[in-house]
């Protein structure tokens, strides 16, 4: 459908550009989007974790490849 095509679309949009995922339990992981399927799971590259909203002043953790579950 149109719907899904334009979604598709979008997602195809942010692929390999930087992105910021808050995930349910309150961290923030910034990245590069590399994939995404069809449970919505999302794979970022050269991630960071953050607790709370990234800012200058605040610590983050290395991930570098991370998985986010579609759940999150």
């Amino acid at each position: 459908s149109n719907v899904v095509d334009e979604a598709r679309r979008q997602i195809q949009s942010w692929l390999n550009k930087p992105m910021r995922v808050s995930i349910s339990d309150g961290r923030v992981l910034v990245g590069v989007l590399l994939c995404t399927d069809g449970d919505q799971n999302l794979i970022l590259g050269s991630c960071n974790e953050y607790i709370g909203s990234p800012s200058e002043q605040e610590e983050f953790r290395v991930l570098g490849l991370a998985l986010v579950p579609g759940r999150h």
